[in-house]
């Protein structure tokens, strides 16, 4: 049976030349003017990421309302089936994104649901105990018309995607810069151990040096 068409997925990150994706100063401008290139439809962004508002942004949040973004701002979706992330008012304020989905599994808690519908927040709910990434891509197109999305997030969420087989683009923007700390963290993190025949390989589709020593490579998956 044929797969429901998918978007074409973009996983980006900004490291540095020793795979570190903190410990330095990225210039942010130089990434996000570099994804402006995908002209994304939606932001994939993990919810441990819409975590990291601060408590003060969420105070101010809770008391004011959302602002909207212009129409070509791209659809800001979070994968959140434990309802875990509350700060809506606040993310829906910022001028990064028209609107928001939410994925949610079988398990999310009606009242999260409830909520959302509340903030007229949209949901997908596609798996059982967990988001079901493919289906929730498919219903992301099919709905939404997102044909392309770029996913704005941890090595997690990475990791998973590529090892669903969802990834098209993998684009990594290194900075000349060696952090040199200790870390288990890499730019995409798988949540278990994977046979070495699930290694995914890659086709290089350009390599540029936009400006100040920093290389900006981008990789085809390939199938």
């Amino acid at each position: 049976m044929n797969q429901p068409p998918l978007p074409r997925v973009i996983v980006y990150a900004a490291v540095s030349l020793d795979g570190k994706t903190t410990g330095f100063d990225a210039d942010v401008g130089l990434f996000y003017e570099l994804a402006s290139t995908w002209k994304e439809d939606a932001s994939l962004c993990g919810s441990d990421t819409m975590l990291a508002a601060s408590v003060e942004e969420t105070s101010a949040a809770d008391s004011s309302e959302p602002a909207t973004a212009g129409s070509s701002a791209p659809l800001l979706v979070v994968p959140d089936s434990r309802g875990r992330v509350k700060a809506w008012r606040y993310l829906l304020g910022l001028p990064y994104w028209r609107g928001a989905v939410v994925l949610c599994s079988s398990t999310t808690p009606a009242s999260y649901l409830s909520e959302l519908a509340e903030l007229g927040i949209e949901t997908i709910v596609a798996g059982a105990d967990h988001v079901d990434y493919r289906s929730a891509l498919a219903e992301l197109r099919d709905r939404f018309g997102v044909e392309t999305m770029r996913v704005d997030s941890g090595g997690r969420l990475s990791g998973l995607l590529l090892r669903e087989g969802l990834v098209d683009e993998v684009s990594v923007l290194v900075f000349p810069t060696v952090v040199g700390e200790a870390s288990s963290l890499s730019i995409y993190n798988l949540p278990e151990a994977v046979p070495s025949g699930d290694v995914v390989s890659l086709a290089l589709r350009g390599v540029e040096v936009p400006r100040d020593d920093a290389v900006w490579l981008r990789y085809d998956v390939v199938r």
